[in-house]
């Protein structure tokens, strides 16, 4: 790859479908009020630009590592304790780790699967539209949930949230039970500022802190367990 090739790359970066309808009309907006107002050229194109920017789609690397789970978004780590379920994750008994990722208007808002596995289940739950970084917000928020039926048999069940914040007016999902995802694979957006978490059992340690960035489909939140040499050994007959 030579240095034009690898600039453009960086440069012309995809756009998720969700967004040309806005950009559209940002620009529309933007082209009348501006022939009617001259001035309102100088508000509207740079407004048109950031929402370019908003729903940009970059490509992004899943690690080679079968065992790591990845980030489901762009943003900044708010939480890697033990939580209490909400009630809309069909997920076994037993105490859960949640990772908590808080995307700002300025992040990449495409989100993407933390492993790879098969839609179990699928919940939406109406809410309040409070700002995402708050504790309470995956209790009171508008949000959507899925359990995910791993790949894996020591860890077969997780489970991850959209939530929706204080600007954001709309979750965008576009699978439904039953769809396989990859890890890293594209699965929905939310529109404009959120939050994301992810649901892992307790016994699974977390390779993030607080107060980290991450990178959707590419920072390892965290490690499953190797699988017993017998659960092992049969997967790999099957």
């Amino acid at each position: 790859m030579n240095i034009v090739t690898a600039i453009r790359e960086e440069m012309l970066v995809p756009i998720h479908p969700a967004g040309w309808p806005f950009i559209g009309l940002f620009a529309v907006v933007s082209l009348v009020l501006g022939l009617s107002f001259e001035p309102f050229f100088w508000i509207g194109i740079p407004a048109t630009l950031w929402c370019v920017y908003f729903f940009r789609n970059p490509e992004r690397i899943p690690p080679l590592d079968p065992l790591a789970v990845v980030a489901p978004a762009d943003g900044r780590i708010l939480d890697i304790g033990i939580a209490e379920l909400p009630p809309e994750l069909d997920l076994p008994e037993g105490d859960w780790r949640c990772i908590s990722i808080f995307m700002n208007v300025f992040d990449v808002h495409v989100n993407r699967s933390p492993l790879p596995g098969v839609v179990h289940n699928k919940h939406y739950v109406k809410g309040k539209f409070v700002n995402a970084s708050l504790d309470k917000a995956n209790e009171n928020n508008e949000r959507l949930a899925i359990v995910l039926d791993t790949d894996m048999p020591q860890v077969p069940k997780i489970g991850f949230v959209q939530i929706a914040g204080l600007v954001a007016r709309r979750i965008l999902c576009d699978v439904d039970i039953g769809d396989r995802l990859a890890a890293g694979q594209t699965y929905g957006l939310i529109r404009f500022g959120s939050r994301v978490d992810v649901w892992l059992p307790a016994s699974v340690e977390a390779q993030v802190r607080a107060g980290q960035k991450s990178v959707a489909g590419e920072t390892v939140l965290a490690r499953l367990p190797q699988a017993s040499g017998r659960r092992a050994k049969r997967k790999a007959k099957a």
